[in-house]
C-alpha cells in the first residue's frame, strides 16, 4: 500500500484554491476511483490519464487506485487536474520518487497520446499557488507565456507527460513532440483604434461621452437609426486610459478563465469592450453554465465597456440581472454546489430607438407606431435600471453642414487629466473615479454653498430625481468640474449634470 501526493489548483470564480491530489494504491482488484466532488469533465480524466500513461510507454499499475482531491468539500471542475492525477498515481507506483513531486503544482489536460494540452484559467491558478507559498509549477508548453506573467512563479513548460516524469526522475524515453498550442481568440478591430473625429455633429452626445469616460459613468443614448449611437459607443474605449497594473491582472485573469486571452500580447492593458447581440441569453451576459459557472459578457467587460445596442430588444430577464453589478461591481452566481464571484465593474452604455419604427423624431410626424406601442417598447427599460444610468442623451439626425468635433487623442488627453485629478483626490481610498465614490463623501466636500444643495433637493422634491438619482447627479457634477480643472463643482456643474440626466426619453 503506497500513497503518492502532488498539488493542483481549483478555481471557483476568480478565487484559486490549492488542492492536494492523493493517490492511494492498494493490492486489490484493479480499479480507478476519483473522489472529492469532481464534475463530469474531471470524472472523465480517469480514462484520459490511463490512456496517456500507456501511450507514454509505462505499464498502468495493476492495483486498486483511489485518487482524492482534498479538500473534498470544494467543488472541482475541468480537465486541468489530469496531469496532477497522473503524477500522483505514478508517484504512488514509485515510477517517480514521491518526495520529488509532493510540493510541485501540476496543471494541464492530457491527450490520449500523452501530450499536454493548454487549459483555461492558468493565470489566476498560478497566482493562487504563488500566494499560497507554492511557487514551483509545471504547466503545458502552450500556457507558459501566461503563467510567467505572475511574479515569483517558478514555471516549467512541458510538451508531454513523459517529459514531466523525466524531470521528476523517471527512467523513460522522452519523444520529440510538437507542443499543443492554445486556441487563438478571435481577431477583431480594437475599439481604441476608432477615431471620434469620424462622428459628424452630435455635440451634446459627444459631451456626454466625454463626461462618461472621465468619470466612469453609465450612458443611455436615444435616437433614430443612423444618428451615430453605435459609432459613439464603439469609440468610448479609445477615450479611456490604460489599466493600472492591479486592474490589468484582474482583467487578464477573467479573460483567461473565459478563454479569450492571448498570452502573446501580455497582460490586458486596454479597457475591454463587449457588445453582445440583443438575442443573448442571461447566462451569456452575466455568466453561467453547469457546475462552476463561467464569466459572461458583463464580467469580461470588467474595467471596460458593456454596450447593449438596441437595448429594448434585450430580454427583460437579461436587463434586470444587470442591476446587481451596476450597484456592487461584482456578480455572484449561485449554483447547487456553491457560489462563484466575478468582478463586473463596467461602464454600461445603452443605445435605443425612440420607438419600434425609429421615426419618432421631433413631432414624430413620420412615425407609424401607436402611443401604446411606444410606451411598451421603451418601457422594457425599467425605471430601476434607468435610475442607475447617470447620463441620458437624445440624438437628432445630423445635417450635411455639421462639423466634426475633436479627435480621439484630443478628448482622451482631457479625460486623462480629469482621471489624474480624481486619482489625486481619492489617493489612499478604495475608489478611483467619481462614479465609484460614495455620494456622502462627495457631498461633505461641496463646501458652504447652499445653492448647490438646493438644486438637488429641489429636483428630488419635484420628483425629477430620486434620491439615488440625486447621488448620481452629484457624481457627474464632480466629473464636470474635473474636466474644467476646478477643485470642486459649482452650481452650474450641478445644473449641467441634471440636464445631462434628463435629456432622454427615460
Amino acid at each position: 500500500m503506497v500513497l503518492g501526493r502532488t498539488l493542483a489548483v481549483a478555481l471557483v470564480g476568480l478565487t484559486g484554491h490549492v488542492v492536494d491530489v492523493e493517490a492511494h494504491l492498494a493490492p486489490a482488484l484493479p480499479a480507478f476511483t476519483l473522489v472529492g466532488l469532481p464534475d463530469a469533465a474531471l470524472a472523465e480524466s480517469r480514462d484520459r490519464v490511463r490512456a496517456a500513461v500507456t501511450s507514454t510507454g509505462l505499464a498502468w499499475p495493476n492495483r486498486r487506485i483511489t485518487v482524492n482531491l482534498s479538500p473534498a468539500t470544494l467543488p472541482k471542475s475541468g480537465s486541468g487536474f489530469d496531469l496532477a492525477i497522473a503524477v500522483a498515481a505514478l508517484a504512488g507506483a514509485e515510477v517517480v520518487p514521491p518526495e520529488r513531486v509532493q510540493d510541485v503544482v501540476h496543471l494541464g489536460e492530457l491527450g490520449l497520446d500523452g501530450r499536454l494540452r493548454p487549459v483555461r484559467g492558468v493565470l489566476p491558478a498560478v497566482a493562487a499557488a504563488v500566494a499560497a507559498g507554492r511557487p514551483r509549477l509545471v504547466v503545458p508548453a502552450g500556457n507558459v507565456a501566461e503563467a510567467r506573467l505572475v511574479p515569483g512563479a517558478e514555471v516549467r513548460g512541458a510538451r508531454t507527460l513523459a517529459e514531466v516524469l523525466s524531470w521528476h526522475g523517471a527512467d523513460l524515453e522522452v519523444p520529440d513532440t510538437e507542443p499543443v498550442r492554445p486556441e487563438a481568440p478571435p481577431v477583431a478591430v480594437p475599439p481604441h483604434a476608432l477615431d471620434l473625429a469620424d462622428v459628424v455633429g452630435q455635440q451634446e452626445a459627444r459631451a456626454c461621452l466625454e463626461v462618461a469616460a472621465a468619470g466612469g459613468h453609465h450612458l443611455l443614448m436615444v435616437g433614430p437609426p443612423g444618428t451615430g449611437k453605435t459609432m459613439l459607443a464603439s469609440r468610448l474605449p479609445g477615450l479611456l486610459p490604460d489599466l493600472a497594473d492591479a486592474q490589468a491582472v484582474e482583467v487578464t485573469a477573467i479573460h483567461s478563465i473565459a478563454g479569450t486571452f492571448d498570452p502573446g500580447d501580455g497582460l490586458v492593458r486596454r479597457p475591454p469592450f463587449e457588445d453582445p447581440h440583443h438575442t443573448a441569453t442571461a447566462a451569456s451576459v452575466i455568466g453561467g453554465g453547469s457546475g462552476v459557472p463561467r464569466p459572461g459578457a458583463a464580467s469580461r467587460a470588467h474595467r471596460g465597456i458593456l454596450f447593449l445596442d438596441e437595448a429594448p430588444e434585450f430580454a427583460t430577464s437579461v436587463l434586470q440581472t444587470l442591476r446587481q453589478p451596476l450597484e456592487h461591481g461584482e456578480l455572484v452566481l449561485h449554483r447547487a454546489h456553491g457560489a462563484a464571484r466575478y468582478p463586473a465593474r463596467f461602464q454600461l452604455v445603452l443605445a435605443a430607438n425612440p420607438c419600434p419604427c425609429g421615426k419618432a423624431v421631433g413631432k414624430g410626424l413620420d412615425c407609424t407606431c401607436r402611443p401604446e406601442q411606444r410606451r411598451r417598447y421603451f418601457g422594457r427599460l425599467s425605471g430601476p435600471l434607468l435610475d442607475r444610468v447617470d447620463l441620458q442623451v437624445e440624438l437628432q439626425p445630423s445635417r450635411a453642414t455639421d462639423e466634426c468635433g475633436d479627435a480621439t487623442h484630443v478628448v482622451a488627453a482631457r479625460v486623462a487629466a480629469a482621471r489624474a485629478a480624481q486619482a489625486e483626490r481619492f489617493a489612499g481610498l478604495p475608489w478611483r473615479t467619481c462614479a465609484e465614490a460614495p455620494a456622502s463623501w462627495l457631498r461633505d466636500r461641496l463646501g458652504a454653498d447652499r445653492a448647490m444643495r438646493a438644486l438637488l433637493d429641489g429636483a428630488v422634491d419635484r420628483g425629477t430625481l430620486s434620491l439615488r438619482g440625486a447621488d448620481r447627479v452629484l457624481r457627474v457634477a464632480w466629473t464636470i468640474a474635473d474636466l474644467d480643472g476646478r477643485d470642486a463643482p459649482n452650481a452650474g456643474d450641478i445644473g449641467s449634470a441634471i440636464a445631462m440626466r434628463t435629456l432622454g426619453h427615460a
